[in-house]
């Protein structure tokens, strides 16, 4: 391929930019992963807590919840903290995450537990979403290995993994995992989540500036679920070693 069909990165139209997830980032939770998509860094984080909201009480069910938000300084200006709560964006960035996450959990064999999963933003170079999802799946995986591996569980409820990527329409060409700049000028932004078996969990899409036909959507969705596919097999690598904290794609 030459330099011609190259983006303003460097990177081939399907090409991932350098994919990192570091495990145990932090000392305290039950779970944290330390995800980077290229110059996009997001801390995940999973705690255990022993009781479930009002609406699941006695049902013997256990429930997946996430927050999400980004430091102050993660973009190229300051923002100000969401001290009123978090914005709109905000809102509808974590309950992505916590519906994707609840796709892959079977929530009768988690118990009447809940896993809080909080998803922060110390770096942002687009998809930042789709990162928080890749790498919260893991440190998921991890809170709940902590109960398998002490009795407090007999097996993991987790069915499947989940991972998430953009793609999008850039000067007419399908490109995988856009960052700021690409994803700034899109004339079409998708997000996409699915499963490491290949299913669908949610698909976001948006025409920026001329609608799209049906055969471009399905070129899209085939360039994620190659994207996912290697996402997946790389978190799945993670959660099969024992003693390597660091994991790159």
């Amino acid at each position: 391929m030459t330099t011609t069909h190259l983006r303003q990165d460097g990177r081939r139209p399907d090409q991932l930019r350098p994919v990192t997830i570091t495990r145990d980032y932090l000392r305290h939770p039950e779970g944290s992963v330390l995800v980077e998509f290229g110059d996009t860094k997001v801390i995940c984080t999973a705690s255990l807590e022993d009781k479930v909201p009002p609406f699941l009480k006695g049902q013997g069910k256990g429930w997946v919840t996430a927050e999400y938000g980004m430091l102050p300084r993660s973009t190229n200006t300051r923002m100000n903290r969401e001290r009123g709560g978090p914005s709109g964006r905000s809102q509808e960035i974590q309950r992505l995450v916590g519906r994707s996450l609840r796709s892959v959990v079977e929530m009768a064999k988690l118990g009447e537990r809940t896993v809080w999963v909080d998803c922060d933003v110390v770096q942002a170079d687009g998809g930042t979403r789709t990162a928080a999802i890749t790498g919260a799946f893991v440190a998921v995986a991890d809170a709940i290995g902590r109960l398998v591996k002490t009795g407090a569980l007999p097996g993991s409820p987790l069915r499947d993994c989940v991972a998430a990527i953009s793609v999008g329409m850039v000067g007419n060409r399908p490109v995988l995992d856009l960052n700021y700049v690409e994803d700034s000028t899109a004339e079409v932004d998708m997000n996409v989540v699915m499963t490491g078996a290949g299913a669908f969990v949610e698909v976001q899409g948006t025409a920026e500036q001329t609608p799209f036909p049906k055969a471009r959507l399905d070129e899209l969705l085939a360039l994620a679920g190659d994207g996912i596919g290697r996402l997946v097999d790389l978190q799945r690598r993670v959660l099969a070693a024992r003693d390597d904290k660091q994991f790159r794609l």
